[in-house]
């Protein structure tokens, strides 16, 4: 079965034969090819060109991160699994504006939903939250749509700090975190990121044709789509476990760039934590079987083939456990 490998320490990727080894201060390991499924490099990672060229044929994504834990980009490798048609039906619901504000719109009804679903799991009221959504309906714009989901996301973190016993999340702040909170959320949600665009790659989706954000060179903002349904269930729930059960404490921080970021144990936990989110499985309701949170992903994106070719109408994942 293949794998996510998280690269935390310094070190450099090369082929010998038909395996790839990691090599850093402390050894050789040896990586079967057969058990990478997408590599995240949170080190400084150096890559021989046969390497790459042979994880670039097996399929292998590796998703790059600075230092500090912010994502920097990925190799994407040439992809197996396209489609003409495919391309053509997802351009057309970008260019069409009311097929791209139905999916704009219902990617942040996802998000949303999910938000209220980790609140009142968590005890607190949720009404706030809902009530953004009669305004989502009756939006006309992609930057309406866009200010809506900031005002639900505003509403949802205004309940963390009343959720997190050990830590203070106060506000939202970005590059850099001004808490320790607020480094997982930024370092969780590019791991997400990371996540998405894995299985955008193992579908016939383009990545780069979004609909709720913008479209723009170097970035796959489809995955940027996607990942604002699932930061509730996978990246803010995982933060509520890590910090309320202690798992997480503020020695697994250092003060850097005039913020707060997660050290190198800090990184190790919280990798190893998400992970496990990653391969959580749930009974699903419709398929009647056990999927993991990743394969929620990739179903999200099959969903969406669905709803350009006319089988089925594009509805996002809403948490029902």
């Amino acid at each position: 079965m293949r794998k996510n490998y998280y690269i935390i320490s310094d070190g450099k990727l090369m082929r010998d034969e038909n395996t790839i080894y990691f090599e850093n201060e402390e050894g050789k390991k040896p990586i079967p090819i057969n058990t990478i499924y997408a590599i995240y490099a949170l080190g400084s990672l150096s890559i021989t060109s046969k390497a790459i060229s042979y994880l670039a044929k097996e399929g292998v994504c590796i998703h790059f991160f600075n230092r500090y834990g912010f994502y920097e980009g990925s190799f994407y490798p040439r992809e197996s699994l396209i489609s003409g048609e495919v391309v053509l039906r997802q351009a057309e619901h970008h260019l069409e504006k009311e097929k791209r504000l139905y999916l704009a719109k219902a990617f942040v009804e996802g998000s949303i939903l999910n938000m209220a679903k980790v609140a009142k799991k968590s005890g607190e009221d949720d009404t706030d939250i809902i009530s953004t959504l009669q305004s989502l309906y009756d939006a006309k714009s992609i930057a309406e749509i866009m200010g809506i989901e900031a005002t639900a996301r505003n509403a949802y973190y205004e309940k963390f700090d009343s959720i997190l016993k050990e830590l203070k999340f106060e506000k939202r702040s970005r590059q850099p975190p001004e808490n320790e909170v607020n480094a997982m959320i930024s370092f969780g949600n590019s791991l997400l990121y990371s996540a998405v665009l894995s299985e955008l790659y193992h579908t016939q989706l383009n990545p780069a044709i979004s609909y709720l954000h913008e479209p723009s060179e170097r970035r796959f903002s489809l995955a940027l789509d996607l990942a604002e349904i699932f930061k509730p269930l996978i990246v803010d729930r995982l933060i509520f476990n890590l910090v309320n059960n202690r798992i997480i404490q503020k020695d697994d921080f250092d003060r850097e760039m005039n913020g707060i970021l997660l050290n190198e144990n800090g990184k190790r936990k919280f990798v190893k934590a998400f992970n496990e989110r990653l391969e959580k499985t749930i009974k699903h309701k419709d398929l009647n079987r056990n999927v993991s949170y990743q394969r929620l992903i990739r179903l999200e994106c099959y969903k969406l083939i669905k709803h350009f070719f006319g089988v089925e109408k594009y509805k996002p994942f809403v948490i029902w456990w």
